[in-house]
């Protein structure tokens, strides 16, 4: 299986491929991949792709009673992950985050992107650290923009850790406590695109409006262009 199918297969169905890391790897060689998913996709600004909100929440059903995971170590794995991720990448944009963007090879971190991510630090400050967590790609760059930024590292860590413990947390634990409710167990997979859908739309809602609020912006300049001439 080619790095792409099986990124797909992760996406689509973690709950398989979890169950095959717990049968290949044993019960404590099954955390290892686990916390590279989750330290991959908030550490490193070019893997924002990587199934956080559905990995977070497949394994918390596999914490379980039988599951294969425990609860406790699972989420101080996925704490460290979280944490650890976004202090990689957020030193990754002090020490070359300008070069990085100034290249272009970063295909995902788009301008459009960096502009949104900047526009959430205007209006919300350090806070911008917590709130992205819950936001798929957003939270891999906005600590990266902190640190291209500049941010101080203190209050950025303060952020860091409300953000990542919150994120784990709710994602696991709703995973744990309802996992094994029939109705998620039949219907795992569209339960699985529902979270990717919640995940993003807080995203796209704002991207919609930042549209509505740039095309009014225009044709009102427009209009009074027009006026006076």
């Amino acid at each position: 299986m080619n790095f792409i199918s099986y990124i797909a297969q992760l996406l689509h169905d973690p709950r398989t491929v979890i169950a095959g890391w717990i049968v290949s790897l044993g019960p404590v060689m099954v955390y290892t991949p686990l916390f590279l998913v989750i330290f991959c996709e908030t550490g490193l600004v070019f893997t924002p792709f990587l199934p956080g909100d559905s990995l977070l929440f497949a394994a918390g059903v596999f914490c379980s009673d039988g599951g294969g995971l425990q609860l406790i170590p699972t989420l101080i794995v996925f704490y460290a992950a979280a944490i650890l991720g976004n202090t990689s990448n957020y030193w990754i944009g002090r020490a070359i985050g300008q070069k990085i963007i100034d290249s272009g090879k970063v295909k995902a971190l788009t301008p459009e992107r960096i502009i949104k991510v900047h526009h959430y630090f205007e209006r919300w400050g350090g806070l911008t650290i917590v709130i992205t967590r819950f936001m798929p790609f957003f939270r891999t760059f906005a600590p990266f923009v902190a640190g291209t930024s500049g941010m101080n590292f203190g209050a950025f860590t303060m952020y860091n850790m409300i953000g990542g413990i919150s994120w784990v947390s709710l994602l696991t634990l709703v995973g744990y406590f309802f996992g094994g409710i029939p109705f998620v167990q039949t219907h795992f997979e569209w339960i699985v695109y529902a979270i990717i859908i919640i995940s993003i739309a807080p995203a796209v809602i704002a991207a919609i409006k930042a549209k509505v609020s740039s095309s009014k912006k225009e044709s009102s300049v427009a209009e009074h262009a027009s006026k006076e001439e």
